[in-house]
């Protein structure tokens, strides 16, 4: 099967804006999507404290097959982020060492992949954010085809070319790039509200204080 791809044209973020991101986390960015836009707790970085920021590039693989991807490490610009759906199988890597290599010449700023990955020693030795659902040592074939920026799902969640994709110790969330402004500063407000919610629970207090939840119904005895 060939290797297809989709001509696509998104705004790019600038520097200060994915700067601002940077300094958010997954959880408090996903609590402003009504708790969406989260993929599978399968979903794990290869190495601790990995954190990962950067608008999406995506690929749809057959299982198995990298082929696609290696053409995609052709194409994803610096600062961009490459998200793989390679259909949730655990028990073939389709990216290791080589690759992790090439897309730091390439300047990419991670993988996500909803499948498995190996040499991951290397990978935490280059510090490369790398989140996937499983690691193994069987290798991939090659020459069955895929999809290139296309839309789709990668464990669970929608993902489009453009919409910017935060990783960190908990897993992966995903921002809409229409939505990107207006969850930008709800999540910087929500930073502000949990900072006040800790400031209280240091002078003594709880987070309950400020939650607005009705008192406990007795229960007859």
């Amino acid at each position: 099967m060939p290797i297809q791809r989709h001509e696509i044209d998104f705004a790019t973020l600038p520097e200060d804006v994915l700067e601002q991101w940077r300094a958010l986390p997954p959880a408090v960015v996903s609590d402003c999507m009504n708790r969406t836009q989260v993929m599978s707790g399968a979903i794990k970085p290869v190495g601790d404290g990995m954190r990962l920021v950067g608008q999406a590039r995506t690929v749809t693989c057959m299982v198995g097959d990298n082929s696609a991807i290696h053409t995609a490490l052709a194409m994803v610009r610096r600062g961009e982020v490459l998200v793989v759906d390679a259909g949730g199988y655990e028990d073939t890597a389709i990216w290791g060492g080589i690759m992790t290599r090439a897309a730091l010449q390439r300047g990419i700023a991670g993988l996500v992949v909803d499948g498995a990955v190996r040499d991951v020693a290397e990978i935490r030795e280059f510090g490369f954010p790398c989140f996937a659902r499983a690691v193994v040592p069987a290798g991939p074939h090659k020459g069955f085809g895929g999809i290139i920026d296309g839309p789709i799902s990668c464990a669970g969640c929608p993902v489009r070319p453009g919409d910017l994709v935060l990783g960190d110790d908990d897993g992966v969330c995903v921002v809409p790039l229409e939505r990107a402004e207006a969850i930008l500063a709800a999540s910087l407000d929500k930073i502000a509200q949990e900072e006040k919610t800790n400031a209280n629970t240091a002078s003594g207090g709880l987070p309950i204080d400020t939650m607005g939840l009705a008192e406990p119904e007795i229960l007859g005895g």
